[in-house]
């Protein structure tokens, strides 16, 4: 992904959003040809001149200073995730990754995994790879998958690409649209981190070109990071959960995090994940197997 020319759609896309009645700028008599806000009103409303301003939205500028950087991100009325990603866009050389290679959850990890015997877990690379699950995560979000695939080669599931191609996963979420939307907005925050990672963007790559859902919502550059919330789940097994998750990082590794989802004490989802675990476990498979 080309860094200055991310840079610069990001900035066009917020500039379109900003409503130039919204910053005190009066309609024009004439019909305007831009939507939003054209790059003279912006630089303008941010105490920065138009050269400069326009050398940044082509990625020509080098030395943008945070003073600048915050000044336009206070006038396009961004959020602190946006104004991160802004930051990390006007500076893709601070933000270079080595090179990408394959990554393994360490056994370490896996071990914590397996203790979290009634939680379902996984662990994630920075690209939403599946490195690693518990037999009650693998259950919850992919009992249609062989629970050896995060170790099988070139079979890795990757949650991005099964919530818009995998019509099983898709199903999980009532809520496909929001979820959507966020998984497209956090893919973005990586991805303007990591400009470099060829895998990467031939995951972006391999869903714009099989899922116009996936290109229309990543051509609108949203942006947002999500460490913890509810999500709804719609499970063919036991029905539906509301279950909270935590995305914790994993200390010493290259962005990989472990994600663990909770029911609340005495609630329907708490019996339904019990539920799940029961009808999932090797016992009874085994049961199943010999009536």
């Amino acid at each position: 992904m080309d860094a200055p020319s991310e840079l610069g759609d990001f900035l066009k896309s917020r500039r379109a959003a900003v409503r130039p009645e919204d910053v005190g700028i009066s309609p024009h008599p004439t019909r305007r040809r831009v939507t939003g806000l054209r790059r003279e009103e912006l630089a303008m409303l941010a105490g920065v001149s138009i050269t400069h301003y326009t050398r940044l939205e082509q990625g020509r500028a080098i030395s943008a200073s945070d003073s600048v950087l915050d000044a336009i991100a206070r006038t396009l009325r961004l959020t602190d995730d946006e104004t991160a990603h802004l930051k990390t866009l006007a500076r893709p050389a601070a933000s270079r990754p080595a090179p990408p290679r394959v990554e393994y959850a360490s056994a370490s990890a896996r071990q914590l995994l397996a203790a979290m015997s009634e939680v379902p877990a996984l662990i994630l690379d920075r690209r939403n790879d599946v490195l690693a699950w518990n037999r009650l995560g693998h259950a919850l979000l992919a009992g249609h998958l062989p629970p050896e695939s995060p170790d099988t080669q070139g079979a890795r599931p990757n949650l991005t690409r099964m919530l818009f191609l995998d019509e099983q996963y898709r199903d999980l979420y009532p809520n496909w649209d929001e979820e959507a939307q966020l998984s497209v907005a956090s893919l973005r925050l990586v991805a303007g981190r990591h400009p470099d990672d060829r895998r990467l963007a031939e995951l972006v790559g391999q869903l714009t070109v099989r899922c116009e859902e996936f290109t229309s919502r990543w051509a609108r550059h949203p942006v947002r990071t999500c460490t913890s919330g509810v999500k709804q789940l719609r499970h063919p097994l036991v029905g539906t959960m509301d279950l909270s998750f935590e995305n914790l990082v994993v200390p010493g590794s290259s962005g990989q995090r472990l994600i663990a989802y909770t029911a609340e004490p005495g609630s329907p989802s708490e019996a339904a994940l019990r539920l799940l675990g029961s009808v999932t476990a090797p016992e009874a498979e085994s049961t199943s197997a010999t009536v």
